[in-house]
């Protein structure tokens, strides 16, 4: 069947998939070694073994080599793990890093013990490694929340699968002949039976039954979802009432939950700009500040032996202490830290809201979009077609002006019964508009369809044709035409016109407050790119307020829109939110690509770098607010801990900081940089 302006209808497909793969390297400076359980009692061991270390210092004249021999047992306990590090990192070339400055700073205070008038820093060498495995101990915890606050998609993993023989009568099982099959293994169009309470293991659509799901673990919405017969189901969803038995479209490879799993699971390898600039900054800073305790070590002493006569191990031990302090406070832990852990907090906390981002790198872009560009069927529109306006007889010349609540139902009555056997999505809406249509005892016979023109049938004693203006013309009824935006579904009685209705892809609840709130972001520009009619994209735009929109455009044609808009703004940074394979090249063109990722759009997850798993678009304000709020504490822990380390710095330099301060600069900067971090895990706005 074909009606009027069905193009509006094909703007987006579903049903292939282009793939966008984003290759980032990997780098990962952070090994824990060990759980946090183990970590906890290794630490309460060392503060038990340091305490009567002390205690043997105070109540016991030892040697210095015994002394030292007391605290390397605690010292050792915790440190061991950095100091394998710092081996691993010179003999692996990645020598310059911040096991290898506590190391460093760590064996230096050992050692300041057996120089000549000088005191025995040997508590301050085991504080300096016990703190910074307290700062770990921190990381992991609140990596530990990051991860939870993610891992609640994980849990979406079905494990098995109740497979009926291929023998089974539907009509009649109990689900007693049920295999209990792993998911991986169960073939496409394989039944399977899922009873409540259990998670649909593999897409697929239902064959017989009737339920509510609860999807909040794919969309993040609390409201179930009413499926019946021949309704797609996907598999992650908690089927909550009625028994299912569901014929599999997909293999478990392919299917949403695998699909969204994987994209979890790596939703933290690839790195940011500022964590890269964070690893780079290290790998600079690190030998740069080795050099220079080594030359506040040596040249001070050295110009006060040749200007002064004064006795080199003297003054070597001093500046040597303050050259190992200069160390311990550089040590750019703090920064290396917190600074990944805050962006894996962002995206923890996203996900949360439904909100998936593939990596740190999407959160440092989405930051600065100042532009967002959207495609319209399914992205601003719900992309179902639904009965907008009914107007009947000679009112139709006044389009609904006059029509009575008799007229409108008569012309839906006779539309909906001539589509009744339609498959299109015309006739879909049709029927939905009247949807007691088969109940009503009309006698519907002779139906017939008219390629490029309609479907004519006998409705009861009357000849009913449903159709364009092709078909009006070709029985010689004079219609009338509408101004209303949409597609135009004519309708004649025994020849005679009878009316027409208006059938239009309807706006999302949410796409005006979207618009809105982007405005209110600072978002300078809201554009549409569409392949629709120029009439129904001006609707759109105007009923949205977008700043601009182009209709009928191809996929090439959107891809140049946007070259376009890049080079309107050389400083611009552009999202573009789409769902379908037609959007595939542009989603990889724009600097951040937005998936409307909702039930059945794998191809969107396919090509996107964020994903809504709701299909709000309201979600693309909320991620731009995660990832501004996610950047913002990460530069205040860049200037915090920047701040803290230069002034004490400079005390170190000259002789004003002690060892104490140097482990506040470090590990206490880092302990509080950590902290901060971990309040990206919350989302303002959501409850707790």
């Amino acid at each position: 069947m074909t009606h009027q302006h069905h193009d509006a209808c094909c703007e987006h497909d579903h049903h292939k998939c282009c793939e966008h793969e984003h290759h980032h390297e990997h780098s990962h400076e952070h090994h824990h070694e060990h759980g946090g359980g183990k970590q906890l009692t290794v630490i309460v061991l060392t503060i038990i073994l340091l305490v009567l270390a002390v205690v043997i210092e105070h109540n016991f004249t030892l040697p210095t080599w015994q002394l030292l021999l007391v605290y390397l047992v605690p010292y050792l306990l915790i440190g061991h793990d950095t100091l394998k590090e710092a081996a691993e990192g010179i003999a692996s070339g990645n020598a310059f890093n911040e096991h290898l400055l506590m190391s460093i700073a760590t064996l230096g205070a050992l050692a300041i013990g057996f120089l000549p008038g000088a005191e025995t820093e040997f508590p301050e060498a085991v504080f300096v490694m016990l703190f910074f495995q307290i700062g770990e101990l921190f990381e992991g915890y609140a990596e530990g929340k990051s991860r939870t606050s993610i891992s609640h998609l994980m849990n979406i993993r079905p494990d098995v699968a109740h497979v009926l023989s291929s023998t089974a009568d539907l009509a009649e099982t109990t689900g007693d002949d049920s295999k209990d099959v792993n998911p991986e293994e169960v073939a496409i169009g394989s039944t399977i039976l899922v009873r409540p309470g259990e998670r649909i293991p593999l897409d697929g659509v239902v064959l017989r039954g009737q339920s509510a799901l609860n999807t909040v673990a794919l969309t993040g919405e609390s409201l179930p979802r009413d499926v019946a017969v021949d309704d797609e189901v996907t598999s992650g969803c908690v089927n909550l009432s009625g028994v299912l038995y569901i014929r599999t479209t997909k293999s478990f490879g392919d299917s949403t939950v695998s699909k969204i799993i994987d994209l979890v699971e790596h939703a933290a390898e690839s790195k940011s700009k500022s964590e890269t600039f964070i690893t780079r900054f290290a790998r600079i800073y690190t030998p740069i500040v080795v050099a220079a305790a080594i030359l506040l070590a040596v040249v001070p002493p050295v110009v006060s032996l040749l200007a002064y006569q004064m006795p080199f191990a003297q003054t070597f031990s001093v500046w040597l202490y303050r050259a190992l302090t200069f160390l311990v406070v550089s040590c750019p832990c703090a920064l290396v830290i917190s600074i990944p852990l805050t962006f894996f907090g962002g995206i923890g906390g996203a996900s949360r809201r439904g909100i998936l981002i593939k990596g740190s790198t999407y959160m440092d872009v989405l930051a600065k979009v100042d532009t967002v560009v959207f495609d319209k069927t399914g992205t601003l529109t719900r992309g179902q077609f639904a009965v907008t306006a009914v107007h009947s007889g000679d009112d139709a010349e006044h389009e609904g002006g006059h029509t009575t609540a008799d007229a409108e139902h008569r012309l839906l009555h006779l539309a909906a019964h001539v589509e009744h056997f339609s498959t299109h999505p015309i006739g879909a809406a049709l029927r939905d508009a009247f949807p007691d249509e088969a109940t009503d005892g009309c006698q519907v016979s002779d139906v017939e369809e008219i390629a490029g023109q309609g479907i004519r049938a006998r409705v009861g004693n009357d000849i009913v044709c449903v159709g364009n203006t092709k078909m009006m013309e070709a029985i010689g009824a004079k219609w009338i035409d509408c101004t209303h935006v949409g597609t135009i579904i004519h309708v004649a009685i025994n020849n005679e016109y009878a009316g027409h209705i208006v059938i239009n892809d309807q706006v999302k609840d949410d796409s005006a407050a979207a618009v809105s709130r982007l405005k209110a972001l600072g978002i300078s520009r809201t554009v549409m790119l569409t392949g629709d009619r120029e009439n129904v994209a001006a609707d759109v735009a105007r009923q949205l307020q977008l700043t601009a929109y182009h209709a009928e455009l191809m996929p090439a044609d959107k891809v140049g829109y946007m070259d376009q808009l890049r080079t309107e703004g050389d400083t611009s940074t552009i999202a573009f939110v789409g769902d379908g394979i037609n959007d595939a090249p542009v989603l990889a063109r724009a600097d951040v690509g937005i998936a409307m990722g909702g039930l059945g759009s794998d191809a969107a997850i396919e090509a996107a770098d964020v994903v809504l798993m709701d299909d709000h678009p309201s979600k693309i304000a909320t991620a731009i607010s995660i990832a501004r709020r996610t950047i913002a504490i990460a530069h205040q822990n860049v200037c915090f801990a920047i701040g803290i380390k230069a002034a004490v710095l400079l005390m170190a330099a000259v002789g004003l900081s002690t060892m104490w301060m140097a482990v506040f600069a470090d590990v206490g900067v880092t302990v509080i940089a950590v902290l901060n971090a971990m309040r990206t895990l919350r989302v303002p706005g959501e409850e707790s």
